[in-house]
């Protein structure tokens, strides 16, 4: 590889990504309107990016509503960062609850907390003489945080009933549950600009932002100068590369961007990821670091911590 070709990687991402499909405006003003008919709203977040998977117009959309937040996939996010997380949430007195979707972990924590959440007002409607109210619960997060995947758990363990069923009809999706619960469904709403690069590439580390906005060369590229900083240990681990073979590259007389390219480069010698004529494919070795990332392969890592 060349120096010009290694330099294309050494781009800023730009600010102000656009990326805000016209069905999304016409989401956001659904979910206004259905909120009214809500009790409770669970937040869902991506635990390895609390922060940045974190719809920013949702505080002021939800007003007073009462609100639990989901920190799932949290069998991929770092364990001391995942508790310092749920203290951080806590302290502005927002219950917080880890979850797996995909295992099922927390999904009895989440239902209990929805009850507990909903136990006073409750009991204000049974003094008013109306007995047995539904407890509505709404479901909000941004595209790839796993919210199918937590609504099909929820209904499996729980459900006794469902509703209009997504795809089969436009009307509300209320899913009945247990303990005199129902869910309302509501598609994954980004917002409509990322002004910040690193919410941008987190964002992308984990599949929300497609491809075709920031290039998966580019985005494999951020995420391994993030781990080689924050996480070198799981680095070797997984790509069989020695501490000793990171510092001698590292400490190359280069442009320290130049320097991570060459890693990039060992790591695709090590995982065959070779073209003709002995050169890196570049983009097979981007998508084995990502897959590796996205599926945990690289061990729980969290991208972002309580500061």
């Amino acid at each position: 590889m060349n120096n010009e070709q290694k330099n294309s990687h050494m781009t800023e991402i730009g600010g102000n990504i656009n990326w805000y499909p016209g069905h999304m405006a016409k989401t956001k003003r659904q979910i206004i309107e259905d909120l009214k008919l809500i009790d409770v709203v669970i937040e869902l977040l991506d635990a390895r990016i609390p922060i940045s998977s974190q719809n920013p117009d949702i505080e002021g959309i939800i007003g007073n509503k009462k609100r639990i937040i989901i920190l799932n996939k949290c069998d991929l996010s770092d364990e001391k960062e995942n508790k310092k997380w749920i203290a951080y949430f806590e302290k502005k007195g927002i219950k917080a609850v880890l979850t797996d979707a995909n295992t099922g972990f927390g999904i009895e924590n989440v239902v209990k907390q929805i009850e507990i959440i909903a136990k006073s007002d409750l009991e204000k409607e049974a003094l008013k003489g109306r007995i047995g109210k539904p407890i509505r619960v709404m479901i909000l997060g941004i595209p790839n945080v796993g919210k199918s995947s937590l609504i099909n758990r929820i209904s499996k363990k729980t459900s006794a009933g469902v509703g209009n069923k997504p795809g089969v009809t436009k009307q509300k999706q209320w899913i009945r549950l247990k303990n005199n619960i129902e869910l309302l469904d509501t598609p994954g709403v980004l917002w409509p600009k990322f002004e910040n690069q690193e919410i941008a590439l987190n964002l992308s580390y984990i599949g929300t932002i497609k491809d075709e906005v920031l290039p998966k060369t580019e985005v494999a590229f951020y995420l391994i100068k993030f781990l080689l900083k924050n996480y070198e240990q799981n680095v070797t681990q997984r790509y069989k590369i020695s501490n000793e073979e990171i510092q001698e590259l590292m400490n190359q007389n280069k442009n320290i961007n130049e320097n991570i390219m060459d890693i990039i480069y060992l790591i695709g010698k090590k995982r065959g990821a070779i073209v003709s004529g002995g050169n890196i494919d570049e983009e097979k070795i981007s998508n084995i670091i990502l897959d590796d990332f996205r599926t945990g392969k690289i061990g729980k890592i969290s991208l972002e911590k309580v500061k």
